[in-house]
């Protein structure tokens, strides 16, 4: 029983892992990226303004590393994460709703380049910020497209977890 004591009282390793943000960081910076790449989808501007204004902006405790990481390769890749997008939506991706569209774009990033972030999170961080920021039902249409674009993207991830349709 002491050992265990002992083990659990270490300080912890040196490293990234010591200051990994946490859960409420991380998605105050998913609900800052969405804003920002609004903004940038909507009026434009140059991505590193974009960036300093919400750093400026924006205090507290915020998973800066991730912002950093996520806007602007969002925003450079659009085309390329819309290419993704487009065969799973209703309609064409320029008619989506400027949210809507940052959401998914959010999601598709998160689902091919962010394989530490469980498939899971992806769709459930992608419905919460569609409730708080899209139309009334958005988070249903936000829901199925990244339902449908795991199972393209992490195939070997969803395999046996009883996916969230069956179809």
């Amino acid at each position: 029983m002491n050992a265990i004591k002992k083990e659990s009282t270490q300080s912890p390793q040196p490293g990234p892992e010591r200051s990994r943000p946490g859960v409420a960081q991380r998605r105050k910076a998913r609900r800052l990226v969405l804003q920002a790449l609004y903004q940038w989808q909507v009026g434009g501007g140059d991505l590193t303004d974009i960036e300093a204004q919400f750093r400026a902006e924006f205090t507290g405790k915020t998973d800066w590393d991730y912002f950093h990481e996520v806007f602007p390769t969002i925003a450079t890749q659009a085309d390329e994460l819309d290419e993704l997008l487009a065969p799973l939506l209703d309609r064409e991706v320029k008619t989506l709703d400027p949210v809507e569209k940052a959401i998914l774009r959010i999601g598709a990033f998160e689902l091919s380049h962010r394989l530490d972030i469980p498939y899971r999170v992806v769709i459930n961080e992608g419905i919460e910020l569609a409730k708080s920021f899209g139309a009334t039902d958005s988070h249903k249409y936000v829901n199925g497209i990244l339902d449908k674009l795991v199972k393209t993207l992490r195939p070997l991830e969803t395999r046996g977890t009883g996916s969230r349709d069956t179809g």
